[in-house]
């Protein structure tokens, strides 16, 4: 079978690869936030959330910890209305609100999201690229390998940025401030209390990013061979993406609930039996991201073609 899965990588630079990413962790956040906005003020509304308590807030391919802000009374979340479900706030939103309400907490989110996903994503294809062994075959435990060293990596890397996030959120550091909690942090507890939540999310996102990778390509290149294309087209890769999330989510799920439980000492017993399974977010955030991403990755392939034929 012909080499299709990383054809394009050769010829991409890592500031390409990171660009390609990032556009596609801000797409998928755009679509995917409106949904978790109604969710979270549908929680609020039947448990008001207390002052300095924290709820869970997903993109959909990654999951973040939002902080009540203290002595807030006009946060997004806590804005009154009442809602008979999911389809009455969201046209309640729009008519009360306006419709830019149903991006409440993009930018904290986008903080965590854009470096998680440019340093998983880029890491992939490298490692991918790395581990070949012969130029035109294709390996299948190449994507298992890389997609789980991949996402070990990004987790590690940003788990003390969302510790560090948290907290300025929860107790209204200043940096000098922050810099103090953190150090006396430190020295009681030791370095490593700054991944307080590490293994918990290693033991769910690896083996959530080996099968996802795995079926994806798989995926991708069947499609790829029925329809006889060279490289992956947007459907392709829509498809292949939202099949694949939603086989990794399936599989995970009880490694997502040994993550919950963990983090119930920031999110209450009655936020918790609420939030709606990954699932419905995960599939459709899996295949825009996905998706955006391989085109991305295409549109710097065809630049860098032109600009070899005139230099």
């Amino acid at each position: 079978m012909a080499e299709i899965s990383n054809m394009n990588i050769q010829k991409l630079t890592i500031v390409q690869q990171a660009i390609a990413s990032c556009c596609g962790a801000i797409i998928t956040s755009l679509f995917v936030t409106p949904f978790d906005v109604i969710k979270t003020r549908l929680q609020a509304q039947n448990n008001p959330f207390p002052k300095g308590k924290c709820f869970g807030y997903s993109s959909g391919h990654t999951d973040h910890v939002y902080v009540c802000e203290n002595g807030d009374s006009k946060a997004w979340y806590k804005k009154p209305g009442h809602f008979k479900g999911t389809l009455d706030a969201f046209v309640k939103i729009i008519r009360i609100e306006g419709v830019k309400s149903l991006w409440s907490g993009l930018v904290p989110t986008l903080i965590m999201v854009v470096p998680t996903t440019a340093i998983y994503f880029t890491c992939y294809d490298q490692l991918s690229e790395a581990l070949k062994t012969r130029p035109g075959k294709y390996d299948e435990h190449i994507p298992v390998i890389a997609g789980s060293l991949s996402r070990f990596g990004s987790v590690t890397v940003v788990s003390p940025l969302e510790l560090i996030r948290t907290q300025m959120q929860c107790r209204r550091l200043s940096y000098k401030q922050l810099y103090q909690h953190i150090s006396t942090k430190v020295a009681v507890d030791g370095w490593f209390s700054l991944w307080a939540g590490w293994t918990s999310t290693i033991l769910r996102d690896v083996p959530f990013s080996a099968m996802y990778w795995y079926n994806y390509e798989r995926f991708k290149r069947m499609m790829c061979k029925e329809v006889g294309a060279n490289e992956p087209t947007f459907f392709v890769s829509f498809t292949s993406g939202a099949a694949s999330g939603s086989i990794a989510a399936v599989t995970t799920q009880p490694f997502d609930v040994v993550k919950t439980h963990r983090q119930t000492q920031l999110w209450n017993s009655e936020t918790l039996k609420s939030i709606t399974p990954r699932l419905f977010k995960v599939a459709p955030a899996c295949a825009i991201m996905i998706s955006t991403y391989e085109y991305g990755k295409s549109f710097f392939s065809h630049l860098n073609e032109k600009k070899n034929q005139h230099p």
